[in-house]
């Protein structure tokens, strides 16, 4: 029997309209379940920071490490209690207080102590982050290398180069692969040194850790350090193994900012990338394939139809990446030190750009590995114009004898006339006196061959592929 959900049944996020994401690495690392995990691994690691400093007792940071399991908690009765407090962690916190106490009654005492809702989940969300993008950028990396592959093998692979969507001059696929690559490895750039720089927070109530101070002064009176609060902050770090923070940053939103950047640099990145493949994929043009998988691309209506999915998929991620983190960066205007709004609007913004910034590189990894280019079809559809792609170069060469406007003049009316008349351009320039003046009939063949005319293409592939191999991407 079929079950159908009530009007207040939410039903799980199975990713029904977003299949760009649908069994990602970054969607499994990004699921409510593992964003409560994460904002209870931030409330135990901040137990065992204290404890390492002495200021609660090592037994009640086991306790509450040991208690600080998501499977243990309802995240749906912990969003509606959220409404009464406009975040999940107050609820939390009540849950993890009882569920420690009932192992430890003393040891309830220390859960939370001196935090605040902010910094267990801007912790949390960091560490969700840095869960989720560290598989990203392994897809990436291997989208960087299979760009490559495709780059050297195809360097002199002529094809017809289009600007405003015609033909402009002969290209390489071997260049264009090496652009799409450019473009992949900058973002996997980019996005590294965010997840590198994925912070804790500490702050308190209002960013002074007075909290914090306090309640250890309860337990260690004048035998507390005067620099109990920076070293409070890098205990922390080192117990969650994110980055310090140079300040609390509760309204001071640069973490988010700086990975919301990035992600859109990297989705749109892809997208160009998906964008040339659906071009080069179009039943007119064929000069490259999707990987074939059985099933995969048919139509429900068309069956002749194997249509280009993954490029699909991933251009659909990049056109809503970049508006979800203009969201995001909007999100740095903030009032006071603490956000009424602001910051609670991050969440799904965030959320989201990393589910589907992570399902567009998972994907594209494939599209990567798998794309078939065809050489044949390339230089056939570059002879479509009739050598017409090499008029620049004619101009270069007669310029020098004719004048520049008497070149480009003489050159404009030979292809309006081949075109017109469905003529070999070349047999209307043998025809014409000031050429045949300047070239003989060898040298014009010799120049209206585009496959001739790819210019420092070679040598700019060359220059792409000497950059560093890819680090090894963060592992968890």
């Amino acid at each position: 029997m079929t079950h159908a959900a009530g009007p207040h049944d939410p039903g799980p996020d199975a990713g029904l309209l977003s299949p760009v994401r649908a069994g990602a690495p970054a969607e499994r690392e990004t699921t409510e379940k593992a964003w409560l995990q994460a904002m209870l691994d931030a409330e135990s690691a901040l137990a065992r920071a204290q404890a390492r400093l002495g200021t609660v007792p090592a037994r009640a940071a086991e306790a509450i490490t040991r208690a600080a399991r998501a499977d243990r908690f309802d995240p749906r009765a912990l969003a509606v209690r959220a409404r009464e407090s406009a975040n999940p962690v107050v609820a939390l916190v009540a849950e993890l207080t009882r569920a420690v106490a009932a192992e430890d009654a003393a040891a309830a005492e220390y859960v939370h102590r001196g935090s605040t809702s902010q910094d267990i989940l801007d912790t949390g969300t960091m560490l969700m982050c840095r869960r989720a993008v560290a598989p990203v950028l392994a897809d990436a990396d291997r989208i960087v290398t299979a760009l490559g592959r495709l780059a050297g093998r195809h360097r002199d692979t002529a094809m017809a180069g289009r600007t405003l969507a015609l033909h402009a001059v002969p290209t390489t696929f071997g260049l264009k692969a090496a652009g799409w690559r450019e473009l992949v490895a900058d973002a996997r750039d980019r996005l590294a040194r965010a997840h590198a720089g994925l912070p804790v927070s500490l702050g308190g109530a209002a960013g002074t850790l007075a909290g914090y101070l306090e309640h250890a002064r309860a337990g260690a009176g004048e035998d507390l350090p005067d620099d109990y609060a920076a070293l409070l902050a890098a205990a922390f770090a080192e117990e969650t193994g994110l980055a310090g923070q140079r300040l609390p940053w509760h309204s001071l939103r640069t973490p988010v900012a700086d990975l919301a950047a990035a992600l859109a640099f990297t989705a749109a990145a892809l997208g160009k990338f998906a964008v040339d493949v659906q071009v080069l994929v179009r039943t007119e043009i064929a000069e490259a394939g999707e990987p074939a998988v059985a099933g995969r691309g048919s139509s429900s209506a068309m069956p002749h139809k194997r249509n280009p999915v993954l490029s699909t998929l991933v251009r659909s991620a990049a056109l809503q990446v970049p508006a979800l983190t203009a969201g995001l960066t909007q999100c740095l205007i903030t009032e006071d030190e603490r956000s009424a709004g602001v910051w609670h609007a991050e969440w799904l913004l965030l959320r989201e750009a990393v589910r589907l910034t992570g399902g567009a590189v998972w994907t594209a990894a494939e599209l990567a590995e798998g794309l078939t280019p065809d050489p044949e079809r390339m230089r056939a559809n570059l002879a479509l114009t009739a050598s017409a792609v090499v008029t620049e170069r004619l101009a270069a060469v007669l310029t020098p004898h004719l004048g520049r406007a008497r070149a480009r003049e003489l050159l404009s009316e030979a292809a309006r006339t081949a075109d017109a008349k469905g003529l070999d351009l070349g047999r209307v320039l043998g025809a014409e006196p000031d050429v045949r003046a300047h070239l003989t009939a060898r040298r014009l063949t010799s120049l209206l061959d585009p496959t001739a005319y790819t210019g420092a293409a070679d040598a700019l592939v060359n220059r792409s592929l000497t950059v560093p191999a890819p680090p090894a991407s963060p592992q968890e």
